[in-house]
Protein backbone atom coordinates (compact mmCIF):
# COMPACT_ATOMS: atom_id res chain seq x y z
CA UNK A 1 0.00 0.00 0.00
CA UNK A 2 1.05 3.49 -1.00
CA UNK A 3 2.57 5.46 1.74
CA UNK A 4 0.13 8.88 1.81
CA UNK A 5 3.17 10.83 3.89
CA UNK A 6 5.57 9.83 1.13
CA UNK A 7 3.73 11.32 -1.15
CA UNK A 8 4.95 15.19 -2.18
CA UNK A 9 2.38 17.94 -2.78
CA UNK A 10 3.24 20.42 -5.74
CA UNK A 11 1.41 23.83 -6.52
CA UNK A 12 -0.09 23.91 -9.58
CA UNK A 13 -1.21 27.02 -11.19
CA UNK A 14 -2.21 26.61 -14.99
CA UNK A 15 -3.78 29.13 -16.64
CA UNK A 16 -5.74 28.28 -20.02
CA UNK A 17 -5.90 24.34 -18.92
CA UNK A 18 -8.66 21.88 -20.88
CA UNK A 19 -11.62 20.11 -20.65
CA UNK A 20 -13.48 18.41 -23.08
CA UNK A 21 -17.27 17.48 -22.07
CA UNK A 22 -19.93 16.09 -24.09
CA UNK A 23 -22.22 18.86 -25.53
CA UNK A 24 -25.41 17.17 -24.05
CA UNK A 25 -24.66 18.84 -21.11
CA UNK A 26 -25.87 22.11 -21.40
CA UNK A 27 -24.99 24.81 -18.43
CA UNK A 28 -27.15 24.54 -14.84
CA UNK A 29 -28.99 28.15 -14.33
CA UNK A 30 -29.42 27.80 -10.89
CA UNK A 31 -25.34 27.48 -11.03
CA UNK A 32 -24.43 30.73 -13.76
CA UNK A 33 -26.65 32.98 -12.50
CA UNK A 34 -27.58 33.14 -9.19
CA UNK A 35 -24.39 34.17 -7.72
CA UNK A 36 -24.25 33.67 -3.95
CA UNK A 37 -24.37 29.53 -3.62
CA UNK A 38 -25.73 30.24 0.50
CA UNK A 39 -28.95 31.23 -1.79
CA UNK A 40 -29.16 27.78 -3.34
CA UNK A 41 -30.61 25.40 -1.01
CA UNK A 42 -33.55 28.01 -0.47
CA UNK A 43 -34.29 28.74 -3.91
CA UNK A 44 -33.71 24.83 -4.99
CA UNK A 45 -36.88 24.11 -2.06
CA UNK A 46 -39.06 26.85 -3.78
CA UNK A 47 -38.43 25.55 -7.18
CA UNK A 48 -38.88 21.91 -6.38
CA UNK A 49 -42.88 22.98 -5.61
CA UNK A 50 -43.35 23.69 -9.31
CA UNK A 51 -40.43 21.99 -11.16
CA UNK A 52 -40.14 18.08 -9.50
CA UNK A 53 -37.28 17.36 -12.23
CA UNK A 54 -34.82 20.48 -11.12
CA UNK A 55 -32.99 17.83 -8.90
CA UNK A 56 -32.26 15.68 -12.07
CA UNK A 57 -30.44 18.62 -13.49
CA UNK A 58 -28.76 20.17 -10.68
CA UNK A 59 -27.80 17.07 -9.09
CA UNK A 60 -26.85 15.99 -5.62
CA UNK A 61 -25.23 18.98 -3.79
CA UNK A 62 -24.87 17.19 -0.64
CA UNK A 63 -21.75 15.35 -2.54
CA UNK A 64 -19.98 18.82 -1.78
CA UNK A 65 -19.27 20.63 1.33
CA UNK A 66 -21.21 23.82 0.69
CA UNK A 67 -18.16 26.12 1.45
CA UNK A 68 -16.40 24.41 -1.81
CA UNK A 69 -19.40 25.46 -4.02
CA UNK A 70 -18.94 27.94 -6.83
CA UNK A 71 -21.35 30.03 -8.92
CA UNK A 72 -21.32 32.62 -11.70
CA UNK A 73 -20.10 32.34 -15.13
CA UNK A 74 -18.95 29.10 -15.91
CA UNK A 75 -19.86 28.05 -12.24
CA UNK A 76 -21.87 24.71 -14.27
CA UNK A 77 -18.93 23.66 -15.80
CA UNK A 78 -17.00 23.08 -12.34
CA UNK A 79 -19.84 21.96 -10.41
CA UNK A 80 -21.54 19.39 -12.42
CA UNK A 81 -18.60 16.56 -12.05
CA UNK A 82 -19.58 16.70 -8.13
CA UNK A 83 -23.19 16.90 -8.15
CA UNK A 84 -23.98 13.56 -10.87
CA UNK A 85 -21.52 11.19 -9.28
CA UNK A 86 -22.82 7.65 -9.82
CA UNK A 87 -21.11 4.02 -9.48
CA UNK A 88 -21.86 3.25 -12.60
CA UNK A 89 -19.67 6.32 -13.72
CA UNK A 90 -16.55 5.35 -12.25
CA UNK A 91 -13.09 7.03 -12.85
CA UNK A 92 -9.51 6.65 -12.51
CA UNK A 93 -9.67 8.39 -9.31
CA UNK A 94 -13.10 7.61 -7.93
CA UNK A 95 -14.83 4.12 -7.60
CA UNK A 96 -18.59 6.55 -8.02
CA UNK A 97 -18.96 7.94 -4.14
CA UNK A 98 -17.50 11.10 -4.89
CA UNK A 99 -16.80 13.78 -8.12
CA UNK A 100 -13.59 14.08 -9.57
CA UNK A 101 -12.95 17.26 -11.98
CA UNK A 102 -10.57 15.95 -14.57
CA UNK A 103 -8.45 18.78 -16.50
CA UNK A 104 -5.47 18.25 -18.61
CA UNK A 105 -2.32 21.04 -19.06
CA UNK A 106 -3.22 20.87 -22.93
CA UNK A 107 -6.27 20.75 -25.63
CA UNK A 108 -3.64 17.62 -27.04
CA UNK A 109 -4.32 15.94 -23.59
CA UNK A 110 -7.50 16.38 -23.27
CA UNK A 111 -8.32 15.36 -26.32
CA UNK A 112 -6.43 12.48 -26.04
CA UNK A 113 -8.24 11.26 -22.88
CA UNK A 114 -12.21 12.16 -24.41
CA UNK A 115 -10.93 10.14 -27.83
CA UNK A 116 -10.06 6.86 -25.51
CA UNK A 117 -12.98 6.72 -23.48
CA UNK A 118 -15.35 7.69 -26.19
CA UNK A 119 -13.73 4.68 -28.81
CA UNK A 120 -14.43 2.10 -25.64
CA UNK A 121 -18.29 3.26 -25.44
CA UNK A 122 -18.80 2.58 -29.31
CA UNK A 123 -16.93 0.14 -29.31
CA UNK A 124 -18.82 -1.17 -26.16
CA UNK A 125 -22.21 -0.74 -27.88
CA UNK A 126 -21.58 -1.70 -31.36
CA UNK A 127 -21.95 1.76 -33.29
CA UNK A 128 -22.16 2.06 -36.57
CA UNK A 129 -19.40 4.42 -38.05
CA UNK A 130 -20.14 7.77 -38.65
CA UNK A 131 -19.98 11.50 -37.02
CA UNK A 132 -21.30 10.70 -33.94
CA UNK A 133 -20.98 12.94 -30.64
CA UNK A 134 -20.72 16.19 -30.21
CA UNK A 135 -18.21 17.82 -27.86
CA UNK A 136 -17.63 21.46 -26.40
CA UNK A 137 -13.75 22.75 -25.05
CA UNK A 138 -13.55 24.26 -22.12
CA UNK A 139 -10.64 26.22 -20.94
CA UNK A 140 -10.29 27.18 -17.40
CA UNK A 141 -7.92 27.88 -14.56
CA UNK A 142 -6.32 25.64 -12.20
CA UNK A 143 -4.29 26.48 -8.74
CA UNK A 144 -4.20 24.06 -5.78
CA UNK A 145 -1.21 22.38 -3.70
CA UNK A 146 -2.44 18.53 -5.14
CA UNK A 147 -0.92 15.37 -4.46
CA UNK A 148 2.23 14.88 -7.03
CA UNK A 149 1.87 11.16 -8.97
CA UNK A 150 4.77 12.16 -11.42
CA UNK A 151 7.56 10.73 -10.04
CA UNK A 152 7.07 6.98 -10.84
CA UNK A 153 6.24 5.98 -7.31
CA UNK A 154 3.06 5.63 -7.61
CA UNK A 155 2.74 4.12 -11.29
CA UNK A 156 0.43 1.27 -9.97
CA UNK A 157 -2.43 3.59 -10.14
CA UNK A 158 -1.52 4.82 -13.98
CA UNK A 159 -2.41 1.54 -15.22
CA UNK A 160 -3.76 2.62 -19.17
CA UNK A 161 -6.61 0.51 -18.13
CA UNK A 162 -7.44 -0.86 -14.91
CA UNK A 163 -8.28 1.74 -12.21
CA UNK A 164 -8.41 -0.14 -9.34
CA UNK A 165 -5.39 0.94 -7.81
CA UNK A 166 -5.89 4.54 -8.10
CA UNK A 167 -9.55 4.32 -7.36
CA UNK A 168 -8.33 3.12 -4.00
CA UNK A 169 -5.41 5.61 -3.71
CA UNK A 170 -7.98 8.45 -4.51
CA UNK A 171 -10.50 7.19 -1.34
CA UNK A 172 -7.72 7.28 0.60
CA UNK A 173 -6.55 11.18 -0.52
CA UNK A 174 -9.59 12.39 -0.29
CA UNK A 175 -10.71 11.11 3.12
CA UNK A 176 -7.39 12.11 4.55
CA UNK A 177 -7.95 15.93 3.38
CA UNK A 178 -6.29 15.87 0.20
CA UNK A 179 -7.61 18.29 -2.67
CA UNK A 180 -6.44 16.46 -5.61
CA UNK A 181 -3.80 14.91 -7.64
CA UNK A 182 -1.49 15.50 -10.47
CA UNK A 183 -0.21 13.22 -12.45
CA UNK A 184 1.04 12.19 -16.52
CA UNK A 185 -1.33 11.73 -18.94
CA UNK A 186 -1.29 7.97 -20.34
CA UNK A 187 -3.10 9.01 -23.28
CA UNK A 188 -0.95 11.74 -24.41
CA UNK A 189 2.94 11.30 -24.07
CA UNK A 190 4.33 14.28 -21.99
CA UNK A 191 1.35 15.72 -20.63
CA UNK A 192 -0.25 16.60 -17.74
CA UNK A 193 -3.46 15.77 -16.10
CA UNK A 194 -5.13 17.06 -12.50
CA UNK A 195 -7.69 15.46 -11.08
CA UNK A 196 -9.33 17.89 -8.41
CA UNK A 197 -11.82 16.54 -5.43
CA UNK A 198 -13.27 19.69 -5.47
CA UNK A 199 -14.88 22.67 -7.54
CA UNK A 200 -13.51 25.84 -6.18
CA UNK A 201 -9.72 24.61 -6.97
CA UNK A 202 -10.93 25.70 -10.63
CA UNK A 203 -11.80 29.30 -12.05
CA UNK A 204 -12.55 30.92 -14.77
CA UNK A 205 -14.26 28.20 -17.10
CA UNK A 206 -15.43 29.33 -20.23
CA UNK A 207 -16.29 27.55 -23.64
CA UNK A 208 -14.08 27.22 -26.28
CA UNK A 209 -14.65 25.00 -29.38
CA UNK A 210 -17.58 22.94 -30.41
CA UNK A 211 -15.98 19.29 -31.86
CA UNK A 212 -17.24 16.40 -33.86
CA UNK A 213 -15.88 13.25 -33.34
CA UNK A 214 -15.73 10.55 -36.23
CA UNK A 215 -16.02 7.12 -35.61
CA UNK A 216 -14.54 4.68 -37.76
CA UNK A 217 -16.01 1.29 -36.60
CA UNK A 218 -12.93 0.78 -34.36
CA UNK A 219 -11.41 3.88 -33.31
CA UNK A 220 -11.93 7.97 -33.55
CA UNK A 221 -10.36 8.95 -36.92
CA UNK A 222 -11.00 12.00 -37.41
CA UNK A 223 -12.09 15.22 -35.23
CA UNK A 224 -14.06 18.33 -36.94
CA UNK A 225 -14.54 21.67 -35.66
CA UNK A 226 -18.10 22.69 -36.99
CA UNK A 227 -17.80 26.42 -36.67
CA UNK A 228 -14.69 26.46 -39.74
CA UNK A 229 -15.68 22.84 -41.40
CA UNK A 230 -11.83 22.07 -40.35
CA UNK A 231 -11.21 18.39 -39.95
CA UNK A 232 -8.30 16.88 -38.73
CA UNK A 233 -6.76 13.37 -38.81
CA UNK A 234 -5.96 11.72 -35.64
CA UNK A 235 -3.26 9.55 -35.26
CA UNK A 236 -3.45 6.28 -34.59
CA UNK A 237 -1.25 6.20 -31.53
CA UNK A 238 -3.99 8.71 -29.71
CA UNK A 239 -6.29 7.09 -27.07
CA UNK A 240 -4.73 4.12 -27.07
Amino acid sequence: MIDLAAIPRADIAWRGAVRIIRSAWPPIDLFEDIADPADWPLLIAAEQKTNPRLMETIGNLDLLPQDRWVAGAGASYLMAPFTHVSPDRPSRFSAGAYGVLYVGDSFEVALSETIHHHALFMAATAQAPGWTSQFREIVLDVRGALHDLRDGAADAVLALDDYGAGQALGGRLKSAGSEGVVYPSVRHAGGTCVGLFYPDLASNAVQGRHLDYHWDGARVDLIREPATGRVFRVEASEGG
